[in-house]
């Protein structure tokens, strides 16, 4: 797949969403959760880790006008939702049309951010 295809600009996505202070990670979408649930009940023993790239939804609008990214942040307690998320849209944004831009591709990105929780502190419950 090429530089632009959709598993470079995840890894560019959820770099930029992690270096977002507030954010303590991001949330796996359903078919992640499934397919590593599944991968536990398998005899091997190596451990299964969910990449952050799991978080992170991008597709092409339908009309071929640009990508769609959806990115699904856990945000740490103590930060405001609001600010945080816009931190994440604007930073997805920036970094995912710049990588595109590097590789040649003008195209619009668009960029949604859900918050799925918030992640109490250590120590708090």
């Amino acid at each position: 797949m090429t530089a632009t295809g959709t598993p470079t600009l995840l890894g560019v996505a959820a770099e930029a969403a992690l270096a977002v202070p507030g954010v303590a990670g991001l949330q796996p979408r359903l078919v992640h959760c499934l397919a590593t649930a599944a991968a536990l009940t398998r005899t091997d023993t190596a451990p299964h880790r969910m990449p952050p790239e799991a978080g992170i939804r991008a597709d092409r609008a339908p009309d071929g006008s640009g990508w769609r990214i959806e990115v699904r942040c856990v945000l740490a307690e103590g930060h405001r939702t609001l600010d945080t998320a816009q931190n994440v849209h604007d930073r997805v944004r920036t970094a995912a049309t710049s990588h595109l831009a590097a590789h040649g591709v003008a195209a619009p990105v668009t960029v949604a951010v859900t918050v799925t929780r918030i992640a109490a502190r250590p120590g708090t419950a």
